[in-house]
């Protein structure tokens, strides 16, 4: 467990965030704000409590903020935390936050707290330990209070997904390039296949041009971060829901991905909305 607490056994997404948050603007702050509303099914979180697990760039505890709670930021990554940082003092300076350099592992209620929404959007399934890290956030949940987690939803292929992530994130620069370009080949093989059985043409570089305005990134740095991003863990949403009732939470609210995942380009995030039964 001693290896999961430090950044150097994880992947490092930093690089990323930075020049996501770099690009960040009131559009992408204001969706951001609407996306967190849709998911904790409030509009209005003054006189909440609010804990980012993975802060990342900082964009949802900017949001958390905007909607009026008092927001603890963590990230095991300090590039992460840096930017964190530099986001909410950028849009938020006299808001009532604070980022610190923590795994969710060395996190004890008893001495940090409890908070009334324990959030982790896309994290806990690259700590190494999904289940753990699930029961160390859960345990940071207030009686009452809300615990918001997206996850990577399970595929035929993600072993195949874990041995090449695990082989990337070891790999010399070379490899990873020839990785990368076998990645974005199939890429553009499926889509491009997806898109003759509508009748439409798709074209790699408009893609790379949208995906920039769409989320603020670079397209071939999020490639390289999906190839790398090791360890990495996924779940079956029946997995994840018996998981929670053991821990005394009940569902509030999903929305899993459509579709049958055929995990040829990876998965994508379900997320959750348990609530946490009060101990009476």
């Amino acid at each position: 467990m001693a290896a999961l607490t430090h950044v150097e056994s994880h992947f490092r997404f930093g690089e990323n965030w930075a020049e996501f948050a770099h690009n960040v603007d009131r559009d992408r702050i204001d969706q951001a704000r609407r996306d967190l509303a849709r998911l904790i099914g409030k509009e209005n979180l003054s006189g909440l409590t609010f804990l980012d697990i993975g802060s990342g760039s900082g964009i949802h505890s900017l949001a958390a903020l905007q909607l009026g709670a008092t927001v603890t930021a963590i990230d095991i990554d300090p590039e992460s935390v840096a930017t964190t940082k530099g986001m909410l003092e950028r849009f938020a300076a006299n808001a009532p936050w604070c980022a610190r350099l923590a795994s969710i592992f060395n996190l004890e209620p008893a001495s940090f707290g409890r908070f009334d929404i324990v959030y982790s959007w896309g994290v806990l399934h690259h700590t190494g330990a999904m289940l753990d890290a699930i029961r160390a956030a859960a345990g940071l949940v207030k009686d009452d209070g809300v615990f918001c987690v997206a996850l990577y939803g399970q595929t035929a292929l993600c072993g195949l997904w874990r041995w090449e992530k695990r082989l990337y994130s070891r790999a010399p620069g070379w490899m990873q390039r020839a990785l990368q370009k076998l990645y974005v080949s199939l890429f553009w093989l499926l889509q491009s296949a997806r898109g003759a059985r509508r009748g439409r043409f798709f074209s790699l570089r408009e893609h790379v041009q949208n995906y920039m305005q769409r989320r603020g990134m670079n397209f071939y740095t999020d490639v390289h971060d999906w190839l790398g991003g090791y360890p990495y863990e996924s779940i079956s949403p029946e997995k994840l829901r018996d998981f929670m009732r053991q821990l005394g939470f009940v569902e509030q609210r999903s929305f899993i991905l459509p579709g049958v995942r055929h995990g040829l380009l990876g998965s994508g995030c379900d997320e959750y909305v348990f609530v946490k039964r009060a101990t009476r």
